[in-house]
């Protein structure tokens, strides 16, 4: 996850392939359909089946590299439909622009209301189609890659773990002290994060950059007694402050000096309190080992928050002023705003496997199963709503690198009985979150959902193109009715 820092996405879905030849290019000319079949089959499985289960494929090299190339195709290819249909609209954009300027003395406030809500919703749909080229259809493919990767290359990756562990050499790995948690070494100075982490918070509530805060008592409470179990069998050494947000999108992040935010749809998301305690474990260990502190040496969280903030709200109102930048995410801006990318808090992906590597810990000290995050991660990476769980992987490192670096670490901890998967208690918080009405508004209690725009419009909801519940094969189709069918 992200953050503070982290980020989803991809989905279950087959390749878009001969039922459409226009839409892949260069495939294999003597592709076996029984070998192809057995791909597909091996690709909708869970990374943590595939662990168990890909010794016993009896693919070959060629075949595989060929796999690939067929799935770089379709990825190129459908990234490419996203570019131009982004261009094109663009165009549209640009033409409605110079008739707005032509007729703009003429026009009655009827007509002037029509033309600029006719360039909201082109550009709502603008930016879903840049979205998907960029992130969605990226990731979604980059999925199934290292699927395909994992196939090939775990069963020599599993006997050289097996040979680390009867020789001990595991020992020798980075914070291989478990049994010293929270007497370890890990991010000594983390007290003097606490002013930084606050400071941000304080400019970020002041500018409106944040969604409401959740109400739920009950639910807030158990949240944190989850939360405070993982913390204090881990090597964060301050207090750590949790805030439930009322945003659907599927996204966590951490701030220096122990400020852990969670939002609703993740909380919605997670099947197990393993899975969400692994999310959380995953978050804790970017507070304690200071991933984020570094970032000072270039400027203030808060600032980096505001330009980001004042740039979306810029693109997504072509100027307009009074846009929450929030709000703007909620009509498809997928999370550009309020996700904190790696790369823009300036540290490196190795923290992100570090904090990959410290919460497998975390969630195992504290009796959890470890393999949550896993099957969290997985549930990110193959669900079939996956769009507005996007930037859950926006800057994570490559999807394989992740999987079998964590499974790593799962085989190298002391084994312990009884490792805790779900509880009533979760399955209590959870079940009234998933009863709610989808396509519901976060707002503060008593408010209205504001408008999408300017103050003094009241245009419709944008209609974009794609729901979040479309599958890869209908995204990756071509107009005109062309394009695989969901087998």
């Amino acid at each position: 996850m992200r953050s503070g820092l982290i980020r989803a996405i991809a989905l279950t879905m087959t390749p878009v392939i001969a039922a459409n030849p226009s839409v892949v290019r260069d495939l294999p000319s003597q592709a076996d359909p029984v070998v192809e079949k057995a791909f597909d089959d091996a690709l909708v499985r869970s990374y943590e089946e595939l662990f168990r289960s890909a010794a016993t494929f009896d693919f070959t090299h060629s075949q595989i590299e060929a796999r690939h190339k067929l799935e770089e195709n379709n990825k190129d290819n459908c990234e490419r439909k996203f570019k131009d249909l982004a261009k094109q609209l663009g165009t549209e954009i640009k033409d409605v622009e110079k008739d707005l300027e032509k007729r703009s003395r003429s026009l009655t406030d009827s007509q002037r209301r029509d033309i600029h809500c006719s360039l909201l919703e082109l550009r709502a749909r603008q930016r879903q189609a840049d979205n998907f080229y960029r992130t969605v259809v990226p990731h979604a493919y980059d999925n199934r890659i290292a699927k395909l990767t994992l196939i090939e290359e775990w069963p020599e990756e599993d006997r050289r773990i097996e040979e680390e562990i009867q020789s001990e050499r595991y020992m020798n790995r980075r914070w291989s002290n478990v049994k010293d948690i929270g007497f370890r070494g890990v991010g000594d100075g983390q007290e003097k994060d606490v002013k930084t982490g606050s400071e941000a918070i304080e400019e970020m509530r002041r500018n409106g950059m944040l969604p409401p805060e959740m109400k739920d008592e009950e639910i807030i409470a158990y949240v944190d007694g989850v939360t405070k179990n993982i913390a204090s069998r881990s090597d964060l050494r301050i207090p750590v402050k949790l805030t439930l947000l009322e945003s659907p999108e599927i996204n966590a992040f951490a701030l220096p000096g122990g400020f852990l935010f969670i939002n609703r749809g993740l909380l919605e998301a997670a099947e197990t309190e393993a899975q969400l305690a692994g999310v959380i474990a995953h978050e804790i260990s970017h507070a304690a080992a200071r991933h984020g502190h570094r970032l000072m040496r270039r400027a203030t969280i808060a600032s980096i928050f505001y330009q980001v903030a004042q740039v979306v709200a810029l693109i997504f109102t072509g100027g307009a002023v009074g846009i929450g930048t929030y709000y703007a995410l909620q009509y498809g801006f997928y999370g550009l705003g309020l996700v904190l990318s790696l790369e823009l808090l300036g540290v490196s992906r190795d923290y992100e496997l570090e904090a990959d590597q410290l919460g497998v810990q975390y969630a195992w000290n504290a009796g959890y199963d470890p393999a949550g995050f896993i099957r969290f991660f997985d549930r990110m990476a193959t669900r079939e709503g996956y769009i507005s769980g996007a930037s859950w992987f926006r800057t994570h490192p490559p999807f394989y690198q992740r999987m079998v670096d964590s499974e790593r670490e799962m085989r190298f901890l002391p084994p312990r009985e009884q490792l805790l998967v779900q509880t009533t208690a979760f399955e209590a918080m959870h079940r009234p979150l998933l009863e709610m009405p989808k396509g519901r508004e976060f707002t503060e209690p008593g408010k209205p959902a504001p408008s999408l725009e300017a103050p003094g419009l009241d245009c419709p909801k944008p209609k974009l193109e794609y729901t979040n519940d479309d599958p890869l094969e209908k995204l990756c189709a071509l107009p005109g009715g062309a394009g695989a069918s969901p087998r």
